[in-house]
């Protein structure tokens, strides 16, 4: 008997020691998506006026990601790149979001793997809070995508007056100035719900995408009109969010991302770009560089700034690895995962950082348009990038942020190599690609 209780310790040890493993391989997931944000909007990548002091904290903790692509120019194909790791047009997506150029009745293949299914199949909880635009259908709703919790609107919230909850619709209508706050609270909820469990939490607010309506409480309190309200609301409520974790000790378990879909709508002439051109819609880089941050306490370096090409894409297969998920076993019924893990490279612990190879460019209505592969972008064809004439135009990016200095003809060889690799690419997508999901 005394020789049990003498090794009782050190099995108490060994179980600490596991659970804290366990901890450590399995940290929530808080991913949170701003609609139509432009790489201009926050305080941190450069707004002179409106005030983001949250997010800029956000980016002051972890990893400011300065040349992040979301996985397209518009709304419904960039959220297929993101929850499934690949390129919209592996499932069938060629122009236009669900509700407008897209014909109805498709949405998100049911066949797809999304991230929630990815995170629920490693035993998180998940849940939705904010807009889903992959479907509007029964059968495209994210409870039938890997989402055990959703409080959502299934379109843009100038496309519908609807929130939803399941299969079943929950507010009709809704205020479009409360709908941040009511996103907010969902996602407070979900938290406290599942403090004791590992979560996966994504959070797509409908701000700032128009049309906009600031809440009452910030109704002219910032120094750049209804869009200034809008955006500082926005950020103020994901401080609430940061603050839930934080009261639940949850801070420290969980990796958070703050990014947006694509580029700002042209529409909203208070939403910029700068220093790129193009807004939403165009393979031009104001069309989708996008602002994104990612903080992991203890395993992102602090206050990094990175550089090199990221994608939406790559936020998937990133986050896997993070929290120990193998992803690599994957159904041949569906397209192979475009994105790349490149977890090691944003915590710092490979010297070198590359980023990705290569990254697809497509415009929102008017098919593939460019290639980026480090320093370098091509667009096949010039007056895709708003230059006359026929022929290529290769831009430096690194050194030419607005796309104008044409060096097609001073580099031939890199055109000729990227026009191969894009070749290359697509051809691998049209050999492995399904249609987009529809309700007959």
């Amino acid at each position: 008997m005394i020789k049990y209780i003498y090794r009782m310790p050190l099995i108490i040890f060994w179980i600490l020691a596991m659970i804290s493993f366990a901890e450590s391989k399995s940290p929530n997931v808080v991913l949170i998506m701003a609609d139509d944000l432009g790489y201009h909007d926050l305080g941190c990548y450069g707004h002179p006026k409106i005030k983001t002091p949250v997010i800029d904290e956000l980016a002051q903790e972890g990893v400011r990601l300065t040349s992040f692509y979301s996985g397209s120019t518009v709304c419904t194909p960039s959220r297929m790149a993101l929850l499934t790791g690949s390129y919209p047009v592996r499932y069938g997506w060629s122009k236009g979001v669900v509700g407008y150029m897209m014909k109805k009745k498709k949405g998100l293949s049911p066949k797809a793997t999304t991230m929630a299914e990815v995170f629920k199949g490693a035993g998180y909880e998940t849940g939705i809070f904010g807009k889903w635009h992959l479907g509007d259908e029964p059968d495209f709703m994210p409870n039938n995508q890997g989402f055990d919790e959703s409080f959502f609107i299934n379109k843009s919230n100038n496309q519908t007056k609807k929130i939803w909850t399941g299969g079943e619709v929950m507010q009709n209508p809704f205020d479009n100035k409360l709908l941040t706050e009511q996103f907010t609270n969902g996602a407070k909820t979900f938290i406290r719900k599942n403090k004791d469990v590992p979560f996966f939490l994504y959070v797509p607010y409908s701000a700032p995408h128009f049309p906009l309506e600031a809440h009452p409480d910030w109704k002219g309190k910032s120094d750049y009109g209804v869009y200034g309200d809008v955006v500082e609301e926005m950020d103020a409520r994901i401080g609430e969010i940061l603050t839930e974790l934080k009261e639940n000790e949850l801070s420290e378990k969980t990796i958070v991302v703050f990014m947006s879909d694509n580029g700002p709508e042209p529409l909203t002439k208070e939403s910029k770009a700068i220093p790129f051109r193009g807004k939403k819609w165009s393979a031009l880089e104001g069309g989708n560089r996008v602002p994104c941050i990612i903080k992991s306490s203890g395993k992102s370096k602090e206050g990094t700034v990175y550089n090199k090409t990221v994608s939406a894409m790559d936020i998937l297969p990133t986050l896997a690895h993070a929290c120990g998920i193998d992803i690599s076993e994957r159904s041949t019924d569906v397209p192979p995962i475009d994105g790349i893990n490149l977890w090691d490279e944003l915590t710092g612990k490979k010297a070198e950082a590359e980023g990705r190879p290569d990254l697809l460019f497509w415009h929102g209505a008017n098919g593939f348009q460019a290639i980026r592969m480090g320093a370098w972008k091509l667009f096949l064809n010039r007056r895709d990038a708003e230059l006359s004439g026929e022929g290529p135009a290769l831009f430096k990016v690194k050194d030419d942020i607005k796309e104008r200095n044409d060096l097609s003809k001073l580099f031939p060889a890199i055109v000729t190599k990227m026009t191969g690799v894009a070749s290359q690419r697509l051809d691998s997508i049209k050999k492995k690609s399904i249609p987009l999901g529809i309700v007959k």
